[in-house]
């Protein structure tokens, strides 16, 4: 664990690197904003909550769980359990409980408005997976070391767990095709890009679907899966329905829309505009 920060940041930028390749060679669909715009506002909100979180907190998941574990805190360290199952325990548990974070951001009006930055992308690729407003990724950190502390997770559970999130958020924001008999098969477990981007679409049910970041076995059992989109992967609309100009997508105005956000409205279905 003494390299588990080099090791992490090898694996994200070997997942970068593979998708980027992948949405290059293999789009599934076209854009439709500027690739450099959208780049340099999502890659803006990187450089801004790394360094806020660098300033502000001095001890990360994997640093606290360090913390938990050496002071014996939370429920694994209260139980006599095989170190296996504690690790495959711990893992699973804050996988599911980042789902119900995730669903919870949804559904809390105040948390929405935070949430909504990642979902205001008018396109979906490989740098959506990293597009977050700096507030929600502090008020996420905050979630993720309570659900260690009380779950008293090891170090590498966290670390295997923060590694698994990281990767699959950038797989399932990627532009890019697998075949479909494939797919239909992959999906049975992981989070497909075909299964998250109807997690983003701009109608309102099929946006409080897909919550799961890496398995779709959460979804399948709380009945919040969607296989499909409505207008099928490649006519859906992509982002929130009130925000889909370009004038939208500056950096600046990306990190003040929670604060002059208007409610979320349904989209019509040409049935109800009639």
């Amino acid at each position: 664990m003494e390299h588990e920060e080099q090791i992490r940041l090898l694996i994200y930028f070997v997942t970068l690197f593979l998708v980027l390749f992948a949405e290059f060679r293999i789009p599934r669909r076209e854009r439709s904003a500027p690739i450099l715009q959208r780049w340099r506002v999502n890659l803006s909100l990187v450089f801004t909550y790394t360094l806020l979180l660098r300033f502000c907190f001095p001890l990360l998941a994997v640093g606290f769980a360090a913390v938990v574990e050496k002071n014996g805190w939370g429920l694994f360290n209260l139980i006599d359990i095989p170190s296996w199952l504690i690790l495959l325990l711990s893992v699973l548990l804050l996988d599911f409980l980042i789902y119900l974070q995730h669903a919870l951001f949804h559904k809390v009006p105040l948390f929405w408005r935070l949430h909504m930055v990642h979902h205001s992308d008018v396109d979906l690729d490989v740098t959506s997976g990293v597009r977050f407003h700096p507030i929600e990724i502090f008020l996420s950190l905050l979630i993720k070391c309570l659900f260690i502390f009380l779950l008293g997770a090891p170090v590498l559970a966290v670390f295997l767990f923060e590694s698994i999130l990281s990767t699959c958020a950038l797989f399932n924001h990627g532009n890019f095709k697998i075949p479909e008999g494939v797919e239909k098969y992959v999906r049975l477990v992981l989070v497909t890009s075909d299964v998250h981007r109807i997690h983003h679409s701009v109608v309102r049910s099929e946006t409080d679907s897909n919550f799961g970041f890496s398995v779709t076995w959460w979804d399948r059992l709380c009945g919040t899966y969607c296989p499909k989109p409505e207008k099928g992967q490649k006519n859906m609309e992509i982002g929130i329905p009130e925000y889909r100009t370009p004038s939208y997508l500056s950096f600046m105005k990306t990190l003040i829309l929670p604060f002059i956000y208007k409610p979320f409205r349904l989209t019509l279905t040409p049935d109800n505009e009639k």
